[in-house]
């Protein structure tokens, strides 16, 4: 497989998940999170991101194949002897808005989880405040009567 179908392959998956990561950013800012859309598109990625992987793999090798230095240099002359250089700036553009995405969607997980803690300690918080004693009686409150005989 030649260089520019690979540089192709990539770009088409980074847009694939820039439309997921998309997604699932519009997901949590919902006031009640569908956790079963977001368990599918977790699995979505993982799959995504696996293939992505095998296609960086096997740009890579066809890169040391063709005789170019490994790392970002060796790339960028690889895709521009190859005349797909454009398409190199596009995948590097892409995959760092990728990376942005990625992280912001990471803080906006960690914020729902603090806040689904924080209500989960309030919630435990009110029910260890009893009303009554362990007899079933309510606790007589201060400044009323007992009027109980």
């Amino acid at each position: 497989m030649g260089l520019s179908r690979l540089l192709s392959d990539q770009l088409q998956r980074l847009d694939e998940l820039v439309i997921m990561l998309s997604d699932e950013q519009s997901l949590l800012t919902q006031g009640n999170i569908d956790g079963d859309a977001l368990t599918v598109i977790a699995v979505r990625k993982q799959s995504l991101l696996a293939e992505l992987e095998r296609i960086e793999t096997l740009r890579r090798s066809v890169q040391t194949k063709l005789g170019y230095p490994d790392g970002a240099l060796g790339a960028k002359q690889a895709a521009n002897d190859a005349d797909c250089l454009t398409t190199w700036d596009n995948l590097l553009e892409k995959s760092e808005r990728v990376s942005r995405m990625n992280l912001l969607t990471g803080q906006m997980l960690s914020l729902r989880m603090k806040h689904n803690q924080d209500m989960l300690d309030y919630i435990r918080q009110i029910a260890e405040k009893t009303l009554y004693k362990p007899n079933g009686r309510n606790n007589a409150q201060p400044g009323r009567i007992n009027a109980s005989a």
